[in-house]
């Protein structure tokens, strides 16, 4: 019997605390590639942001007045809540749907996506000027409620609240509360509702954002339709990042895996293929239209244009190939080579809104220091330590405690 299923709620709150004490000890190697990599960018993204703090964004980044938005905004956020959409798709695919066969990657697709949001929406402070002035999009000061902003805030806020009930349960089966396992699995369909809820409107709102900078950014990447096609996008960013970090995540933790989920690892991954080529589709099908009706074949001559093919081509088309293929043909190497096409798409896609095409006729044009880099890859990187630390310890990707098994 595991310590977890040893610890109820009824024993005394000091062997919970000796517990959390012995949980909190580090676990495995030390070294190892993945270490040695991480750690040294991580120690000095820490260093680079305490100089952001202490002498101001301008320290560390090539943001201007004209140019306020920069990687930070384009990548952190815009893309990093486009990959996080696998979670409230999939637990729409399960809870609604009722498709359990999806049911053993739920945990770990919520717990990602939940980790996501709290890095990259925190990744917001170090690309506000004044980080004091972030509860202002909260409160409504000097935002107003039919702002964007204070839309947007208040959906990631109360969507990291829903994640977080969704992936609760997992928590009080790591401690071993039975009482507050059977509350919390009581919570989990009415938090999953409302977070799919707000996925929907935040993941459209972050396009609606750039409804406004009509001027600024190249007409083959702005439309009146940017919300419907960041909401569609984020399904197949979403789920192609669950094929990509789930391939990763079953081979590094295979120890904690069952027998049963890696037999079922292959279908899910399969079925996951054919709802992203259909999604594609849809997502090409809305961009010619767009394409079609705004008359720009005239840009198509220009560098922006061939750029724009490439994303088009390159990054949606070929990739939807792939997907369809590597259905029909059950082909699990073709469907994780479609799923890095697309996110690299999904990258080239926010970034050429937020940042290539953004002021794309300026005189000077804004590119990203390599402290910016640097503080992007250790929040990213953080956040990875973090995942696995979770995963090592609690019923993520393992079989719950037998005691939890039968309270459902």
């Amino acid at each position: 019997m595991s310590n977890t299923e040893i610890i109820t709620a009824q024993q005394p709150a000091f062997n919970i605390w000796k517990f959390l004490k012995e949980e909190f000890k580090p676990k495995g190697k030390w070294v190892t590639p993945f270490n040695m990599i991480s750690l040294p960018i991580m120690f000095l993204g820490l260093v680079l942001i305490i100089i952001r703090f202490w002498k101001g964004i301008g320290s560390v980044t090539n943001l201007t007045q004209e140019v306020p938005w920069g990687i930070w905004i384009g990548f952190d956020v815009v893309t990093g809540v486009a990959f996080a959409g696998g979670a409230y798709v999939l637990t729409f695919m399960v809870y609604i749907l009722n498709m359990k066969q999806y049911h053993s990657i739920v945990r770990v697709t919520v717990l990602n996506g939940f980790l996501a949001y709290v890095f990259y929406a925190g990744a917001l402070l170090l690309d506000l000027g004044r980080p004091w002035n972030v509860i202002n999009p909260i409160i409504g000061n000097s935002f107003g409620t039919s702002s964007v902003l204070f839309l947007v805030a208040w959906h990631f806020l109360l969507y990291m609240i829903a994640q977080l009930i969704e992936f609760s349960p997992t928590i009080a089966e790591w401690i071993g509360h039975r009482r507050a396992h059977k509350i919390l699995s009581g919570m989990t369909l009415a938090a999953v509702i409302f977070g799919i809820t707000l996925s929907t409107l935040h993941q459209s709102g972050l396009g609606a954002l750039y409804l406004m900078a009509k001027d600024k950014i190249h007409p083959l990447w702005y439309s009146e339709f940017l919300p419907i096609m960041f909401f569609v996008s984020s399904i197949f960013a979403g789920l192609s990042m669950v094929i990509f970090e789930g391939s990763i995540t079953y081979k590094v933790f295979s120890d904690q895996v069952t027998e049963k989920n890696h037999h079922s690892h292959h279908s899910i991954i399969t079925g996951l293929s054919k709802i992203c080529a259909v999604a594609m589709f849809a997502y090409l099908f809305l961009n010619v239209l767009v394409f079609v009706h705004g008359r720009h074949f005239h840009y198509l001559t220009t560098p922006m244009g061939r750029w724009y093919l490439v994303e088009m081509v390159g990054f949606v088309l070929i990739p939807m190939l792939l997907f369809f293929n590597s259905y029909r043909k059950k082909s699990i190497q073709l469907t994780k080579i479609a799923a890095v096409v697309t996110m690299v798409g999904i990258i080239v896609n926010r970034l050429n809104v937020t940042v290539i095409g953004f002021k794309w006729d300026a005189v000077s044009h804004y590119y990203p220091t390599w402290m910016e880099i640097v503080v992007t890859l250790a929040v990213i990187f953080t956040e990875i330590w973090i995942f696995r630390w979770v995963i090592l310890r609690m019923p993520v990707l393992r079989e719950p405690p037998t005691w939890a098994q039968n309270s459902h």
